[in-house]
């Protein structure tokens, strides 16, 4: 069977008017074109949650190795050896078994300590007013801060190892990212830390990576070179800036707009973790996963060449009513099913622990403080970027807890 053409209705990935509000559109793809085929940028996108998973899952027939946005997979980018998030087997196995080994869920609980009294710090300085973002003040600045945790990175450091990740995800509004541009995989900013690790080791995650050894593509026992090393470091400190930034953005605004159910996080802490889920569900950050097709496919009878550039549309599949009754309602109380917002599979998020430690401890304490806010959205501001969607800024006006004298 021939692929659907556009029919009624378009999805653009890059168009702005999408960008406030895509989940009709996305409902729309469900129903009426569950395997989409955009002509203009040459990709199929899918929307059903059976459908998603199983191109993410399916990593013979659907492969890595161009990447996983569009832009990049079009041009059929090529990475160096260590780029993990790129790579199909057996590099990607020996490559993500690495971090595998040190980036443990047990490792990242140990850090809550010193998020938690990082988050108590912050907001601790808006209990008596004044002008607060949940970006500009916690957003941006708690995940790249547990990094530097994670990493050994010096505080004073933070700001441009942080603007170096966020330069390169930012497009003009509308526009794609450009897959030409010279994208600097190899990490170069941390060359000064691992250098400067080497001589003084620690108990930090680059210490980890340097000293940890892995059978190569040769069959040789090897430590990874300072050039793959780098290209771990690269790749930990801006997905683990980004996705938590977003998930703090997302959390604000819409326990904001569900004030019933923040009530009933406030008064019972022990619906945090399911809260947490239930936002990611409702508001990934990363919308799309992509993927290169190699050989023929058929999904919901269409077939989809070998070749062509896929698209799993996840903040569409977090939403299929197949799944997840009334999916597009907010509801703390759902059935637990699991969600794609961290992916699926061999290229599942390594860092999905952390991110949910985070997101949890950052309501926690927002909550102690402050059990109502309202979000200004006439003053907020949504990325542009088509790699994730979440807020740039995003001002409230928080209401204190009574102190009982």
């Amino acid at each position: 069977m021939n692929a659907i053409s556009n029919g009624p209705v378009n999805w653009d990935p890059y168009n702005q008017a999408y960008f406030r509000n895509p989940y009709p559109v996305y409902r729309r793809l469900r129903k009426e074109a569950p395997v989409y085929y955009n002509a203009e940028y040459d990709f199929y996108a899918l929307s059903h949650y059976d459908d998603c998973q199983r191109l993410l899952q399916d990593r013979n027939s659907f492969v890595s190795r161009h990447g996983n946005l569009l832009e990049f997979i079009r041009a059929k980018n090529t990475y160096p050896s260590g780029m993990f998030i790129y790579e199909d087997p057996p590099l990607h196995g020996q490559h993500r078994g690495i971090l595998t080994r040190v980036f443990t869920p047990k490792k990242m609980a140990a850090l809550e300590t010193q998020i938690r009294e990082y988050c108590a710090r912050t907001l601790d300085r808006f209990v008596d007013g004044g002008d607060f973002d949940f970006i500009t003040h916690l957003g941006a600045e708690m995940p790249i801060r547990v990094i530097g945790m994670l990493l050994g990175i010096p505080d004073e450091d933070l700001k441009e190892v942080q603007k170096y990740t966020d330069d390169r995800l930012q497009v003009e509004p509308g526009q794609p990212m450009s897959a030409d541009h010279d994208y600097d995989y190899e990490g170069t900013l941390f060359a000064r830390y691992v250098d400067w690790r080497v001589k003084h080791p620690s108990d930090d995650l680059m210490t980890e990576l340097m000293n940890t050894e892995f059978v190569d593509q040769s069959g040789k026992s090897r430590k990874l070179t300072r050039g793959e090393i780098m290209i771990f470091i690269n790749i930990l400190s801006g997905a683990g800036n980004e996705t938590t930034n977003r998930l703090i953005g997302w959390t604000a605004k819409t326990l904001a707009e569900h004030p019933d159910q923040r009530r009933q996080i406030y008064e019972d802490r022990s619906f945090i973790p399911q809260a947490i889920e239930e936002i990611l569900r409702f508001e990934v950050p990363g919308h799309v996963a992509g993927r290169f097709s190699v050989c023929d496919a058929v999904f919901q009878g269409v077939t989809i060449p070998k070749g062509s550039t896929i698209l799993a549309i996840l903040a569409a599949a977090n939403r299929d009513e197949s799944r997840f009754v009334d999916g597009d309602k907010f509801d703390i109380h759902r059935e637990r099913v699991p969600h794609l917002s961290f992916g699926v599979g061999f290229h599942s998020c390594l860092g999905n622990a952390l991110a949910r430690v985070e997101g949890r401890i950052a309501l926690d304490e927002v909550l102690t403080r402050f059990p109502e806010w309202t979000v200004d959205l006439d003053r907020a501001r949504l990325s542009s970027s088509s790699a994730v969607r979440g807020w740039e800024t995003l001002p409230a006006k928080l209401t204190p807890r009574l102190k009982v004298a």
